[in-house]
């Protein structure tokens, strides 16, 4: 297959529901923006499917009999081969918590139950686009912090010359920041310049991934500072 239609070809993604009828509705609109939908309705299945195929992304509903969605999304996110799968999580509308712990494991965006087919078509989009090119454009630059490395050709982040294992949403956020450094980010400007997302929605998506990416930098961390009632700041170079 020539480069040109490799790139043509359908992004692969496996919807993990157990309830056919949402599986159905996701399944449809999906195929119909011409994507390649495979479904299954438990963890176990999904990840012996993705065993099978690697997928581009996963929607993910993380209330599945037996192995959940919790569990399937901390198996990917614990292997090296599977770790830049991109997961956008199906969640009840009034827990929280369900949102909280799924982006806490490394999913890349939510959508509630009951959700517009729409909408999920768009969060879906926007992250297949920023995961398929995670690099902000820079032609071999490096960005420098301090210990921290980014080498915009190669997608590769070092701490302290150990490789960053990070997911291309924390890439894209990190690298945001780091572009702008110095320079106060509002939740909003990081959702449309790291997420690709312009609808106005639940910011609480910045904040776990900023809190993700901290933990990943260690000691580093407090080089992303919370602006309160803004957003967020790369610390600026001679405050380090």
């Amino acid at each position: 297959m020539s480069e040109a239609s490799a790139r043509k070809a359908p992004a692969r993604i496996l919807v993990v529901e157990d309830e056919r009828d949402i599986a159905a509705l996701v399944a449809y609109h999906l195929t119909k923006e011409g994507y390649r939908v495979r479904t299954t309705e438990s963890g176990q299945e999904a990840l012996e499917a993705i065993g099978a195929e690697k997928p581009d992304l996963l929607v993910l509903d993380l209330m599945l009999p037996g192995f959940s969605g919790y569990d399937v999304l901390q198996e990917l996110r614990r292997r090296p081969d599977l770790a830049d799968v991109p997961v956008v999580v199906l969640t009840a509308r009034r827990d929280e918590a369900d949102r909280v712990k799924g982006l806490e494991l490394g999913a890349d965006d939510y959508v509630t139950k009951p959700f517009s087919p729409r909408e999920l078509v768009l969060r879906v989009g926007a992250v297949l686009r920023r995961a398929q090119s995670p690099a902000v454009a820079g032609g071999g630059r490096t960005l420098r912090a301090g210990a921290i490395v980014v080498d915009l050709n190669a997608l590769r982040v070092e701490v302290a010359h150990e490789e960053l294992d990070l997911t291309p949403t924390e890439y894209r956020l990190l690298v945001t920041l780091l572009e702008r450094r110095g320079r106060v980010q509002s939740r909003q400007q990081l959702l449309e310049n790291a997420w690709d997302i312009h609808a106005r929605i639940e910011t609480r998506t910045v904040d776990m991934h900023v809190q993700r990416l901290r933990s990943k930098l260690g000691n580093h961390g407090d080089l992303i500072e919370t602006v309160r009632g803004f957003g967020y700041r790369f610390r600026a170079r001679e405050d380090e």
